[in-house]
């Protein structure tokens, strides 16, 4: 794994040698291993998984988060590849009917077509790549992500759920996604303790942009928003919608009439594009 790397780790309540074995191999690797129990139980009771619930461990290591997630009875899959991770995996979890052990890495593992969630400490420098894998890309295009709960990096997290994000692509997470950082995860969660804190950030659909059609229509708005933010909202949403019907979306909206694009924040565009779309199929 590469360096500077949060993973998952059951607390280590005593010295043994292989707990120290452990210990100064993931050391070796730069990896920084989630031993802090209120932080693992904050992560699955967010979740708020059952029988019917499909999560993905993701970067599994030795299952701290794994263990839990299965007393959840969600089916569990927990996804790594360090060989030696895996084998103690498979040792631990090989006969719980719940929970399959896949060898894999977590930005490039098949992700299920059904409904799924993921609760995972991903490495910091991973964060970026997978909420690419997990969350819609410009097309429109959508992984079957219910929720995720992750640790990330302190400062990550905070750019991501910016309100009015600095990037097009975060504008598009933010808009479609519901991105709040829920706690800190302090640097002392981990052993070893990495330099900077973690967060634990919470990802949830907003509602009404489950279709395509609905996000193709908010990154059209978004793109032009974020190509010139000094323009006038009601002049992007008038490119989508017309001018009449800008007038009227942006006033259901509460928004004033000379409000900047770059003012508007990501979930004032998502209402926006349901309104768009909702306008254009009562044929208005």
């Amino acid at each position: 794994m590469p360096a500077r790397t949060p993973r998952s780790s059951a607390p280590a309540r005593s010295s043994t040698p292989a707990r120290s074995s452990a210990r100064r191999s993931a050391n070796h690797h730069g990896i920084h291993l989630l031993r802090s129990a209120a932080a693992v139980r904050g992560l699955v009771e967010s979740a708020g998984l059952g029988p019917d619930s499909l999560v993905l461990d993701l970067g599994a290591g030795p299952g701290t988060l794994t263990a839990p997630l299965a007393r959840t009875g969600a089916r569990v899959l927990a996804i790594e590849r360090d060989p030696g991770f895996l084998t103690r995996l498979e040792r631990r979890f090989g006969d719980h009917p719940n929970v399959r052990v896949v060898a894999g890495d977590l930005v490039k593992v098949p992700l299920p077509r059904r409904p799924f969630q993921v609760v995972a400490s991903i490495p910091y420098d991973l964060s970026t790549l997978l909420l690419r894998r997990l969350l819609p890309d410009a097309n429109g295009d959508a992984s079957s992500l219910a929720a995720a709960d992750l640790v990330v990096e302190w400062g990550f997290a905070q750019r991501v759920s910016r309100a009015l994000p600095r990037d097009l692509e975060t504008a598009r997470w933010g808009a479609t996604y519901e991105l709040g950082v829920i706690r800190r995860v302090r640097a002392a969660a981990f052993a070893p303790a990495p330099s900077v804190d973690s967060a634990h950030l919470r990802v949830r659909p907003r509602p009404g942009l489950a279709g395509r059609r609905v996000r193709l229509v908010l990154y059209a708005m978004l793109a032009e928003a974020y190509r010139w933010p000094d323009q006038p909202a009601r002049t992007v949403v008038a490119g989508v919608a017309g001018r009449s019907a800008a007038r009227r979306i942006l006033g259901d909206a509460g928004l004033e009439r000379g409000v900047r694009a770059g003012a508007v924040p990501v979930d004032g565009w998502a209402g926006l594009a349901r309104s768009a779309l909702d306008l254009s199929r009562q044929g208005r």
